[in-house]
């Protein structure tokens, strides 16, 4: 659990460093915002990891084990380009800025890929509730720091020595990555495009429900996006909230809930079962996006914004404990690199597909009907929960994961 805590890290660490942090670097650094938007292409390898996953099951480096040896790799790799940022003006380089910031995108993206095979293979059935959560607590704790904290350093202390920090907060997670341990598997060496591509996805789709399961994946989380996608202009167009009182109360406070939120679920995952654990926290989300009406109709009040954000992202970091844990049990350790970027990426299908109409939906109807229809957005995935409970496999999935 020390080791998924430190992976989770090293993941998340650098998932701002081509999102948000590195908007506000070129925001400073006086980057026309026409160059900025088009900085958002760089997060495609996030999108698109599926179509070399099966790279990272099929081959292996001579380093460490099957998936240590590429996290160790792709660690490397994410330290010198964070490094690098550090030695570039984004006003008069931002082409070598482009380069950098989409490797970084590329790399992080495949240490993803491997650390959640890694994860996946490591865990047995009865650790999965409580080692998603502790690796969604080290992930968020990770986006804290080179996020909202480096914007903070990089006020106080410049660019130059933020960038320098981070590279050797990343630097010092290869720890993790030695100290973990992981079972070895016998790979064929003229195994090719059919059993590393093929014989993975041939797997999903001949699960019992997998229509069933596709479905549920894609529209679990489909309500807490929903919502996501326009919380701050909520906050700041419909109720008159300021950036500064956004970023604190949202952001900040919002994602150590998110990080407690996941930590909880996990202790209670030890003692329900995986179909119990969604369907609860999956209603959990579903209200909590009815908390935010309260806020609509009574207007800017702190006390009620704490409230909406503790209870909506308490319950969000409950859900994608649940979700992760699912997913990793529908993965064959084998294959689980590219089965669990298929399953991510499809989970984020319908997010991509329905985020864009938000804006539309809250001009048209009001902040309180968008709300509603929020929540309703959570309805189709947790109907769906009941409707794959025979799935689930009989002893396991439905008596508490630790007994």
């Amino acid at each position: 659990m020390v080791v998924l805590t430190v992976l989770g890290f090293s993941s998340g660490l650098p998932l701002p460093l081509s999102s948000g942090t590195l908007q506000a670097y070129l925001s400073v650094s006086g980057v026309d915002l026409e160059i900025i938007g088009i900085f958002t292409l760089v997060g495609l390898p996030y999108t698109l990891k599926f179509l070399w996953a099966p790279l990272l099951d099929r081959f292996s480096i001579p380093l460490l084990s099957r998936r240590r040896g590429w996290i160790l790799l792709t660690q490397v790799v994410l330290f010198f380009l964070i490094l690098s940022f550090s030695f570039f003006n984004p006003k008069e380089e931002i082409g070598i800025i482009g380069i950098i910031s989409f490797f970084l995108a590329f790399f992080s993206a495949s240490q993803d890929i491997v650390v959640d095979a890694f994860r996946t293979d490591s865990l047995k059935a009865s650790e999965l509730g409580i080692g998603a959560s502790i690796f969604v607590m080290g992930y968020r704790i990770a986006m804290l720091v080179s996020g909202a904290i480096a914007l903070i350093m990089a006020d106080r202390l410049g660019w130059k020595s933020t960038y320098l920090f981070l590279a050797f907060l990343m630097l010092l997670s290869i720890a993790g990555t030695l100290a973990g341990d992981e079972e070895p598997i016998s790979i064929k060496r003229k195994d090719g495009f059919k059993e590393w591509v093929l014989v993975p996805v041939s797997e999903l789709i001949k699960k019992e429900k997998f229509l069933l399961i596709l479905m549920f994946v894609i529209l679990y989380k489909l309500g807490d996006a929903y919502l996501g996608a326009m919380t701050v202009p909520f906050l700041i167009k419909g109720v008159g909230f300021t950036p500064t009182e956004v970023g604190t109360m949202n952001k900040l406070i919002g994602l150590l809930c998110t990080i407690a939120g996941a930590f909880l679920g996990g202790i209670i995952m030890v003692r329900l079962s995986l179909y119990d654990a969604l369907f609860y926290f999956g209603c959990l989300q579903m209200v909590s996006n009815l908390a935010f009406i309260f806020l609509s109709l009574y207007g800017k009040s702190y006390l009620l914004l704490v409230l909406c954000v503790i209870f909506e992202n308490v319950s969000g970091g409950m859900g994608t404990s649940a979700f992760m844990a699912y997913v990793m049990s529908l993965c064959t350790k084998k294959y689980s690199a590219t089965q669990f970027a298929i399953l991510s990426s499809l989970s984020a299908f319908g997010r991509i597909l329905i985020s864009p109409t938000s804006g539309f939906v809250a001009s048209y109807f009001g902040w309180t009907p968008f709300f509603i229809i929020s929540s309703l957005l959570a309805v189709p995935g947790i109907a769906l929960i009941l409707k794959i409970k025979r799935h689930f496999q009989e002893g396991e999935a439905n008596r508490p994961l630790l007994r």
